[in-house]
């Protein structure tokens, strides 16, 4: 059975910080190219961050460059997202993919808010 489990969202201030965390399992995670999506309350999901299956290549989006960060222990079966410089423009559920063809996973997702 295939399982994405997102883990470390929360409240945090303006300027916080916060680590997610993804759990896999059900599938063989080192293959599989690996990214983080968000959706705020009445908006599109969007891509955050992507990383390739064996984490030698990485992206993020625009909007959170020099922010954030993507990376992956593919011992542990696990992807994180890094998220400095938190802005309120960051709340949202954050939703962990993973992807190889036309396999598409995705977790239950973990609310971020960034509020004082």
């Amino acid at each position: 059975q295939v399982k994405l489990v997102e883990s470390g969202g929360g409240q945090v201030q303006p300027g916080g910080s916060l680590r997610l965390s993804c759990a896999a399992s059900g599938f063989t995670f080192s293959s599989y190219v690996m990214s983080w999506y968000r959706q705020a309350p009445g908006k599109e999901r969007e891509l955050v961050a992507q990383i390739s299956s064996a984490g030698g290549a990485s992206s993020v989006a625009d909007s959170v460059k020099g922010r954030f960060t993507i990376s992956r222990d593919n011992a542990k079966d696990t992807v994180y997202l890094q998220m400095n410089s938190l802005k309120r423009e960051d709340t949202a559920v954050y939703y962990c993919n993973a992807r190889l063809s036309l396999r598409n996973y995705w977790g239950q997702g973990t609310q971020v808010t960034v509020s004082s």
